[in-house]
Formats: structure tokens, sequence, C-alpha cells
């Protein structure tokens, strides 16, 4: 198709992948009756493998959209009565689907799970890992929810939740009496011919695929090079990400959600469609010519220059991804990297590929070749991997800073031991360096605390390292003692919620 080869987008693509430390991308397009792909970069910078349309990535939060339609395909399944949009989660999952307080439990529909207006906070960090002495499964995420605190009343609010999408893939498992990959394969990579489209990176490595897997990419300024990441497997996280495609496949799924293809029929297109939750009502940081987006299920849908668009974005270390797709136009699109700068240039990448579509005048177009960042808006405001910002009031936030650096000097064993929250689980407090310390990589999201002195004895910034990014967050950490001990820890650890994590130490009571 002569839209992905022409010298203009050639050289937007090039300056995208040197201005935002890019190894390689992969874009794929339909329009009308033509599909075709385009590799740019590379896909292992070490070996210098190049990117194809066939090398595969973690499509990272894109996958919600196959999560979505899997249970769109139960709604329309006869022999799946009691699976309706409307049908309340707590009678479909009785003795699972339990939230903290019982209006959540009896309210909560299968659509506000899709569509994020449950009002549930994301409590990223409470996931236990693979390498967790008890792994959570999708069964063990929906039993916690009873454990944790939700951040606003149902319905009242777009509130990203990934946890809810593995909730979402629970439903579809008790119900089918099926893996959740099993269920994919066979109601939409089989029936799409998807044959290079699988969950978690683990099963594509033991289908032999490992060849043309992409290497993940952070890009390490202070080194002015990449660290390549290993492939992250999160069964316990399936539903909200972990899917690996390329984008010959995965154009596929935009192809048949365009047009109405194989599974993907009127009624099914309707369900994942109807738009449900705002996702920005204030319209912050639009982009040009661009409306808020409203939340579907699975998708996102706002309109660029009048024209609907639809679709989702993903980010996973390593990676990010972006898909959308223009029924008035009958054009679709699919942009995969291997790094996080990858999200701004997919997002210009595909802005660009709509203004041609559109026909917009060259001189009406935005310049694409100015300096951008990693950090800047985007049209699709998705996150897969929430940031851990601190809740402190401002006072306070201004108090730690001033404080700063005032001595220890309670000795830190009175702080050290296990301490345990239902939702969260243990937090060994141990002394590291002279710090008080905290490994908590045995979670999906794994990461160390290193707690520094504020003020009292009592009261900490933690800095939270993230295990595979190394990127540092301050936390607000405080500790409750009696009797010369500590006997509680809080963390500031879900950023929606207004307040600490509390945990309770073992042997307290």
């Amino acid at each position: 198709m002569e839209l992905l080869e022409s010298a203009a987008l050639t050289s937007l693509v090039d300056h995208l992948l040197e201005q935002n430390n890019i190894p390689g991308l992969c874009i794929a397009v339909v329009h009308n009756d033509d599909v075709s792909s385009k590799g740019c970069g590379v896909a292992n910078y070490e070996n210098g493998v190049p990117c194809t349309g066939d090398t595969l990535f973690d499509i990272a939060s894109c996958s919600k959209s196959l999560t979505a339609a899997t249970v769109a395909l139960l709604v329309g399944d006869k022999k799946y009565a009691k699976i309706q949009y409307t049908a309340l989660m707590s009678d479909l999952l009785p003795d699972d689907f339990v939230m903290s307080d019982p209006t959540y439990t009896h309210g909560i529909t299968v659509e506000d799970v899709l569509s994020h207006r449950t009002g549930m906070a994301s409590h990223d960090s409470s996931y236990m890992g693979i390498k967790a002495r008890n792994p959570d499964t999708p069964k063990s995420i929906t039993r916690n929810l009873r454990n944790l605190q939700p951040a606003a009343p149902l319905r009242s609010r777009y509130l990203y939740c990934n946890q809810m999408y593995t909730v979402a893939t629970h439903l579809i498992e008790e119900t089918t009496q099926q893996s959740f990959a099993d269920v994919l394969q066979e109601r939409i990579f089989t029936p799409l011919s998807m044959n290079s489209t699988t969950l978690q990176p683990a099963t594509a490595q033991a289908k032999g695929w490992s060849d043309r897997m992409a290497s993940g990419y952070i890009w390490e300024k202070e080194n002015n090079t990449w660290r390549s990441l290993p492939p992250q497997t999160y069964p316990e996280a399936q539903g909200a990400g972990s899917v690996m495609s390329s984008g010959n496949d995965f154009i596929k799924w935009v192809k048949a959600l365009l047009y109405h293809e194989g599974p993907i029929t009127d009624k099914v297109y309707h369900g994942l469609t109807t738009m449900r939750s705002i996702v920005n009502p204030q319209g912050r940081r639009l982009r040009a010519h661009t409306t808020p987006a409203i939340y579907a299920a699975g998708m996102e849908i706002y309109y660029y220059r009048g024209v609907q668009v639809i679709g989702h974005d993903g980010r996973e270390p390593g990676f990010a991804s972006r898909f959308v797709f223009m029924p008035a136009l009958r054009f679709g699109a699919v942009v995969l990297g291997n790094s996080a700068g990858a999200a701004n240039a997919a997002t210009v990448i595909i802005r660009a590929l709509m203004d041609e579509i559109l026909g917009v005048a060259v001189g009406e177009r935005p310049s694409y070749t100015k300096k951008t960042s990693e950090k800047k808006g985007k049209d699709l405001t998705i996150n897969t991997k929430v940031q851990q910002p601190t809740n402190r009031p401002e006072k306070k936030q201004k108090a730690a800073k001033e404080d700063f650096g005032l001595p220890q000097t309670t000795p830190l064993e009175a702080y050290v031991g296990d301490y345990w929250n239902p939702g969260y689980r243990n937090m060994t407090v141990q002394t590291k360096d002279g710090h008080l310390f905290v490994d908590a990589t045995d979670r999906s999201m794994g990461f160390t605390l290193v707690f520094h002195h504020v003020k009292g004895q009592t009261q900490y910034t933690a800095t939270l390292t993230d295990e595979v990014e190394l990127t540092d967050e301050p936390v607000h950490a405080e500790f409750v003692f009696k009797d010369g001990k500590a006997i509680k820890m809080g963390l500031d650890l879900e950023p929606a919620i207004k307040g600490l994590i509390w945990f309770e130490k073992a042997g307290s009571t």
C-alpha cells in the first residue's frame, strides 16, 4: 500500500525512532480491501534483527479489546444466557465476587467491569506474581476484591482498573469451564487465522516463536544506550494485557472489528462500542481537533476532525502499542514498538495516517518533526501501569521536604518484622545499609522500598524502585508505636485512595 511507502511517512518514522529512542516499530494498516505492514528499526538491538510485520510484540492493554470481545461473544451465546452486560457480577460469581462494601457487591454489573466505572482503585501493587510463595490467579485476584478499598462511588466516574479485566477472565473461565487462553484461541484467534497471536510471552516461547519475539528495551539516558528486558509473564493479570501478537496478525483483529468479520457480528460490535464512561470529562490536555474520549468495552471512542475513531493503547515495560479504526472511512491502523517511546510515536504516526486518509491539506497538518517527549499527552488517556505519586496533603509534603534528613534515633530493630494487610498481604521490613528496607519483588509489579526518616521517628519518605524499569518514586510511609515498638505501618501505595494502606505487625496484638 502506497500509504506506508511514502517518503513523508518514512522520514517521519525515522525521526520518531531517533527522537523517542525506539529500537523498532511495526506499522500495519487496512484501508478498504487493502492490508499492508511495514517494519522499521530492529526487533533485537544486540543482534541487529530487523523488525518486520511478523515480529511479535507484547501488546499490553490493547489486549483488553480481546477480553471484552470474549465476554461479548458469551453474551451473544444462548448456551450462556445468564451472561448479559446488565447482569450482576455477584450473581454470576456469588462465592468469589464480593467487594468490601455491599453497595458495590450488589451493584456492579458486567458492563461496569468492562468500562472502568466500578469505582474500584487499581491496587496494582497488591498482585502476587509468579515469584511469590503463593502466586495469585484470576480466581484469587477476584476473591481478594473484598479486601481492597474502592476509590469512588459506583458509576460516579471513569477509574481505570486492570484487575477488573482479570476478574472478567475469571468469569469467562468459570462460565465456559475452559482456560481463558483456550477460549481466546477457539473464539477469536482460530476463526480469524491469527496464527501468530497467543496469551503470555512464555507461551510464545513454548510454541517455538522466540526468534520472532522483539526484545523490550528501556532507554538509559545516563549511559546513552538501551537496556534489554527479559520477557514478562503475568498469568495472575491475564485479561488486562500479556497478549503477544504481530502487526500482520493484529491488523486481522482490527479488520474484523472494522468490517464485522468472523466472530464480530453486528450484535457483538454494538455491545463493544456502546459508550459507557467519559474518560476525561474536563477535556484537559486534548490534542487539536480531538474530542474527549468515552470508554466503551475494551476500547475508547473519540472524534478526530469530526470523524469517529475507536481504539486502545497499551504500555508495558519495554513495549508500547496502539490501534485505531475509523468505521466511516474503512480505515484501521496498528503500531507496535519495543520501548516506552513508542507510545508517543504511535500517536504521531496514527494521526499522520488519519490526516492522509482524511485528505487534510499538508499546510493544515501539525508539524510532527518538532522535539517530542515520551511523557507528552496522548489521544487515548490509558495507562497500563499506574505510577506511584504520593497522596500526602500539601502541608505534609512541605513539612517532609523541610525536615528530611533529621536523625534516626530509634533503633531500627524496633521496626523490623512482618506486616500484614489482607488485600496487600505480607510486607517484611528489614534493615539494609543503615536503612529500613522492604523487598516486594514477589509482586507482579515488583518493587523495593528504602525508608528515609522525615520526623518524629514515625514518618518517612520511602523510595519505591521499580524492579524492572529501575525508576524511583517517593512514597509516604508512617509507623505507629506502642511500648517502644512499631505495631503498624502505613504506605501510600494507591494514588486513587485518600490515606495510606495500613499493615498490622505480626505479634503486636
